[in-house]
């Protein structure tokens, strides 16, 4: 069976691997240069357990995203014949209120607390699914005197410890390029845009463009795994979204932090329109401030060509922007000159998701992230994989739909 995949980010490599792995020929296209090289290397590599969805008080974004993240690891160390406790992850992440939250330090510790023993319900029978940490071990409220001495006390009302890492997107880009470029069945595309494509009834054929100009494939199954194109793609094939979406531009700042500067902790500020510091192993420190780092939000099936790394000076303006927000909760960042930090690099990409209001608005369906997936009508399948975490997850039952397991 030949496979057309559309879009070369984690979602379209991973079910390029997944297919494969079923005897599937496969074309993956990229307009890209390279692969995994714009979203899916511009943010923070969450692997979300589920904490973050407050705002979702079905908790159906939480199981969501459990699943996904209990079969991150899995799949790549079956695909890329890696050790799962061999990828580069951050440290554990803390669980902050913020001052000014949607709802209350209560609220989100109830929250937080039921999120865990649903984790600990779906990881029975594979309890080092997650990177080969341990999840069973109780949330702990940071003390008073602890929270304290990291975080501003008038920012910062309470803390919790979570288990939930990151990991590092451009670390897990580069084994990922490698696989896919080895493997005999998959043929990889880059410098060509997908333009087009029709149905028939032999298939699909598919329109690229590139330095070559123009060509036609014709493919038995074809897989719609572009992000911020897939709704532009899927409404020319005749399947047009029938309920509002955003697309919103998000920058994050990235540095080499100093040797002889003590790490700040991995920490998530909730629940609302705020950020998160990211400390990886090997020293690397991601930032993001939603108020300083969203740029633009559009409403577009197809949105805007936006830079992945911004210029000047809106590059100074996030980077020292970001550091001000973020040093007024944690002090310890103001010993940091942005400007001269090793390796400072602010780097971005669209964020796309249900909904007509930001994260602004306490009832945004931004917050609810479950209606996502796999979405097939004949030889055609759509994934929305909703967040990172899923894609792998995605990938699977895509290339299920397409070649059933015997």
């Amino acid at each position: 069976m030949r496979v057309g995949i559309l879009g070369g980010g984690l979602q379209g490599c991973c079910t390029a691997l997944a297919l494969a792995e079923r005897a599937a020929k496969i074309t993956l296209f990229d307009k890209n240069d390279s692969l995994l090289s714009r979203a899916a290397v511009a943010n923070e590599g969450k692997i979300h357990l589920g904490y973050m969805y407050a705002g979702d008080p079905t908790l159906s974004t939480a199981k969501t995203m459990m699943a996904g993240a209990l079969s991150f690891a899995p799949f790549l160390e079956r695909h890329l014949g890696q050790p799962m406790e061999s990828f580069s992850v951050s440290a554990p992440a803390s669980y902050v209120v913020h001052r000014d939250s949607q709802q209350s330090s209560e609220d989100v510790s109830a929250y937080l607390r039921t999120v865990h023993a649903l984790i600990n319900e779906a990881a029975e029978g594979r309890t080092k699914a997650y990177f080969g940490k341990e999840l069973r071990a109780p949330l702990r409220p940071w003390s008073a005197a602890e929270k304290d001495a990291e975080f501003d006390p008038a920012l910062a009302l309470a803390a919790f410890y979570t288990p939930e890492i990151a990991i590092n997107p451009l670390a897990l880009a580069h084994p990922l390029r490698e696989r896919i470029a080895a493997h005999p069945l998959i043929e990889v595309r880059c410098g060509r845009k997908v333009v087009g494509a029709e149905g028939d009834r032999d298939g699909i054929r598919v329109l690229s463009d590139g330095q070559d100009g123009p060509s036609w494939d014709r493919f038995d199954r074809v897989v719609n795994a572009l992000w911020d194109g897939r709704l532009g793609l899927n409404e020319v094939l005749g399947f047009r979204a029938n309920r509002p979406w955003l697309h919103r531009l998000k920058y994050g700042v990235s540095f080499r932090l100093p040797s002889d500067v003590r790490p700040p902790p991995s920490a998530t500020f909730v629940l609302g329109p705020f950020g998160e510091v990211v400390t990886y192993g090997d020293g690397l420190i991601y930032l993001t401030w939603y108020p300083e780092c969203l740029q633009a939000i559009s409403t577009d099936v197809i949105p805007p060509d936006w830079a992945t790394y911004p210029s000047e000076p809106l590059r100074s303006h996030i980077l020292t922007g970001t550091f001000r927000a973020l040093s007024a909760i944690l002090p310890s960042l103001c010993e940091l000159n942005p400007e001269s930090l090793p390796e400072a690099c602010v780097k971005g990409g669209a964020i796309v998701a249900w909904g007509k209001t930001d994260i602004y608005d306490p009832a945004s369906e931004l917050h609810r992230r479950y209606e996502i997936g796999v979405t097939s009508v004949g030889s055609f399948h759509s994934i929305d994989p909703g967040k990172l975490t899923m894609a792998p997850y995605f990938a699977d039952i895509c290339a299920e739909r397409i070649m059933p397991a015997r």
